[in-house]
C-alpha cells in the first residue's frame, strides 16, 4: 500500500497579507470561494478565535443531483496575520460531527482532520501553504482544495485588480 501526502497547495499572491488572511477567518470572503467549482455556500458560521467553532454548509450539483456536505471544526491556533489551525470534520446540517461508523469507516477510527495555513508578507505579495493533514493530496477532497485555491485566486484577483 502506498502512502499519500496530505494536501498541500502553495501559491504567491499579488495582493497584501490582509486580503489574503480575510479569506480564510472572515465568513463573506470564505464564503465566495471554498470548495469545489459549482459549489455554493449558504452557510459559513466562523468563530475565528482559539476554541471557537466553525460550521460550513456546501451544497453543489453532482451527475447523481444535488449533494448537500456540512463540516465542523474548532480553530485551536490563530497568529494573526501569519498562522491558523483549525480542525475539520463531516457533519450533519446541525452541526453535529459524523462518527466513523456513519462515514463506512471502522469504529472507533477518527474522522478529524486539520488544515494549517501559513503565511508569508513578501510587501506586494503574500505567500501561502495551505496544508489538510489527513486527506490525501490524491483524494477527491485534494481535487477539490485545487480547485478552491484557484477559485481563491480568481476572488484575490477581483478584489486587489
Amino acid at each position: 500500500m502506498t502512502e499519500t501526502k496530505d494536501v498541500q497547495i502553495e501559491r504567491v499572491f499579488d495582493a497584501p497579507i490582509y486580503l489574503i488572511w480575510a479569506m480564510w477567518t472572515e465568513a463573506e470572503h470564505f464564503s465566495n470561494w471554498y470548495g469545489p467549482m459549482g459549489a455554493k455556500i449558504p452557510k459559513a458560521d466562523m468563530d475565528v478565535q482559539v476554541g471557537g467553532r466553525r460550521h460550513i454548509g456546501m451544497e453543489m450539483e453532482t451527475p447523481d443531483g444535488p449533494m448537500q456536505m456540512f463540516f465542523v471544526g474548532e480553530y485551536v491556533e490563530i497568529v494573526p496575520m501569519t498562522r491558523l489551525v483549525y480542525t475539520e470534520s463531516m457533519a450533519d446540517a446541525d452541526g453535529v460531527a459524523m462518527t466513523a461508523e456513519q462515514m463506512g469507516m471502522p469504529a472507533g477510527a477518527s474522522m478529524e482532520t486539520s488544515v494549517v495555513v501559513e503565511l508569508a508578507d513578501l510587501g506586494e505579495q503574500t505567500k501561502m501553504v495551505m496544508t489538510h493533514i489527513g486527506v490525501p493530496a490524491d483524494s477527491p477532497g485534494g481535487q477539490g482544495w485545487a480547485m478552491a485555491i484557484k477559485k481563491m485566486e480568481t476572488r484575490v484577483a477581483e478584489l486587489s485588480g
